[in-house]
């Protein structure tokens, strides 16, 4: 059972909240951990890698010059790939890298991302952010309160808040991500995870994995 102290958004204590992490995840593997992330890296490349072969390059195919009497080496086209301006000998073409674990491991490793961060405590957990209206000076000001200034942070609300996302989207290494959208990748990157108390909630209560997620526009489970 671990206890985490509530704050507003004057970053003063206002209660605590007692989560049973053995809920979330019964245990944590780091396999499976490493696994779903370079999943999601992987599914984040471009692949649009591309280098030209001999056939490709311009230039004749006529030989250069005579085979003997020149002192040189028998040299065939000026494509070859030991030229420069020639073509590449094993080149690498556009691929697409990505891939997909099974949905049920790519849930369990989200939770496993989630509980590490508790149990390791960089999870801070605010009351609520008490925002009329998007303005960043005002959320700045908030992560300041909360000691989290100039530290990349995931901001984990309960639904889909457009005031704090607005509000937060300009400011350098912070992200704002509604609670069912989180994944193991966007979990463990920033050093601090910042909850609502609402978002806590939805993952104590086991709703916040009903869907699937995105990472970079690419299709990938939660």
């Amino acid at each position: 059972m671990a206890t985490l102290p509530v704050h507003d958004a004057s970053g003063k204590e206002v209660g605590s909240y007692e989560i049973d992490t053995t809920q979330i995840a019964d245990r944590i593997s780091k396999q499976l951990l490493h696994d779903v992330i370079v999943m999601y890296q992987a599914n984040k490349r471009q692949g649009s890698h591309n280098s030209r072969t001999r056939g490709q390059v311009s230039g004749h195919k006529k030989k250069m010059y005579r085979q003997k009497g020149t002192g040189n080496a028998r040299a065939g086209g000026k494509r070859t790939n030991v030229r420069r301006g020639g073509g590449v000998a094993r080149t690498i073409k556009p691929r697409d890298y990505s891939y997909r674990h099974p949905r049920k491991a790519v849930k369990l490793a989200t939770r496993m991302a989630i509980r590490s961060r508790i149990d390791d405590g960089e999870v801070v957990v605010i009351d609520q952010f008490g925002l009329g209206a998007p303005k960043t000076s005002q959320m700045a000001s908030v992560l300041k309160n909360l000691g989290l200034e100039g530290v990349t942070t995931l901001v984990a609300t309960g639904g889909d808040d457009n005031v704090v996302y607005k509000s937060g989207r300009n400011i350098t290494g912070v992200t704002v991500e509604p609670v069912r959208q989180l994944n193991a990748l966007t979990v463990l990157t920033p050093k601090k995870v910042l909850f609502t108390k609402e978002a806590l909630d939805k993952i104590k209560d086991g709703t916040f994995a009903a869907g699937s997620a995105s990472v970079e526009s690419e299709e990938a489970a939660v």
